[in-house]
């Protein structure tokens, strides 16, 4: 059985492992032990709150309970740029006109652009090869979205992601060569590295503030601006299933496109719905296919977790919880959790089984089951 629980002390060598083999290009997840060690307390202390909630940094592992063996992480920022400026690109295009010369010229441009301050960010996923497959990403990645929606208090409206964007296996960005280098006397490597880790003084202090015409760089580096690594396509075609799209900034290093949602209209927040527990010893079949489960999550701020369950255990105002399952959600008989279908199938099976003839109905339901929440640690 597969778990997302926060990440604890004891998975540093197992996040150690995946980020040696993720190679270049995840900057916010170094194959540096003391830094890792370093993004584990921080999130630690954020469970726990012992740190003010804008400087919040949830980490989730996904926990192989057979093997007792972290295969993933995901994580949300709660907010950026209130300690270290963010900064992207913004695309944008100047307008040129002359009446006399009956000429109109439209110039693509890139402006340097802190629009992001003080946004929460969904980041930090990363997947063991042997584990791909199977939903066990989309699992990894929604599960952030659940949290997002219970203790919607913690973060902002509005949530975004910076996809990576295009580099080669050396990890070389055109854009980078075409542009960045020009101002950095750093590899690409280095520059993104500091600037994933939070070290952004650099970036103030080296980057032209004037506007970059697209014309004047190399085809090279304009046809990868708003990209993605390929690596990151599916990563990319998650998000826009959940509602997120580009929001015409870009990364100021590879021109990896930045995607945004407000959390209400996030399809898994919208979609979802609250169950009573009841845990049974009858055996359930939990191997099915990834468009037949659910995700179901606890409702606790610090020990949070979700994993799935085939939507046959569903009922109208129940769901059926074998016993392991529920021990690895640390709830009982009686508790209320949360659920939505794991993949999108343009329509929820969970409202289906409500038996509602029109929506109204279940937009009404949705908001008393909002009022009725009990936010409980």
């Amino acid at each position: 059985m597969l778990v997302i629980r926060p990440l604890q002390e004891n998975d540093l060598e197992d996040l150690y492992a995946m980020a040696q083999s993720a190679g270049k290009g995840l900057t916010t997840l170094p194959a540096d032990r003391e830094l890792l060690q370093n993004k584990i307390e921080h999130s630690r202390q954020t469970f726990d709150q012992r740190c003010a909630p804008e400087a919040g940094l949830y980490l989730f592992a996904l926990e192989d309970l057979e093997k007792k063996k972290t295969v993933g992480i995901s994580g949300i920022q709660a907010r950026v740029g209130l300690d270290e400026v963010f900064y992207n690109y913004r695309l944008s295009v100047a307008v040129n006109a002359s009446k006399e010369l009956g000429v109109h010229v439209r110039t693509p441009t890139l402006h340097l652009s802190n629009d992001m301050t003080d946004t929460s960010e969904v980041c930090s996923l990363l997947l063991s090869d042997d584990y791909k497959g199977g939903g066990n990403g989309l699992l990894l990645s929604r599960c952030r979205f659940m949290y997002l929606d219970e203790f919607r208090k913690q973060f902002s409206e509005k949530v975004f992601a910076e996809m990576r964007g295009v580099s080669d296996r050396q990890g070389r960005s055109p854009l980078w060569d075409a542009l960045g280098s020009k101002f950095f006397d750093m590899e690409f490597s280095q520059a993104d590295l500091l600037s994933g880790l939070g070290n952004k003084s650099f970036i103030a202090e080296l980057m032209p503030k004037y506007p970059i015409y697209l014309p004047m760089l190399p085809a090279s580096a304009r046809s990868v601006i708003g990209r993605v690594h390929e690596n990151t396509a599916p990563a990319l075609k998650m998000l826009q299933s959940e509602g997120f799209n580009f929001n015409g900034l870009v990364d100021i290093f590879d021109g990896g496109p930045v995607v945004d949602a407000f959390v209400h209209n996030i399809r898994t927040v919208r979609e979802a719905v609250n169950r009573y527990a009841m845990v049974t010893r009858q055996p359930v079949n939990l191997d099915v296919p990834a468009g037949e489960r659910v995700m179901v999550s606890n409702r606790s701020f610090r020990d949070f977790r979700v994993t799935t369950l085939p939507i046959s255990c569903i009922g109208p105002d129940t769901v059926k919880l074998p016993s392991a399952v529920a021990e690895a959600l640390q709830v009982e008989s009686g508790d209320s959790v949360r659920l939505v279908t794991l993949k999108d199938s343009g329509s929820s099976p969970i409202h289906t089984l409500r038996g509602y003839e029109n929506p109204d109905e279940r937009a009404n339901e949705r908001i008393r089951d909002y009022r009725s929440r009990s936010w409980r640690d």
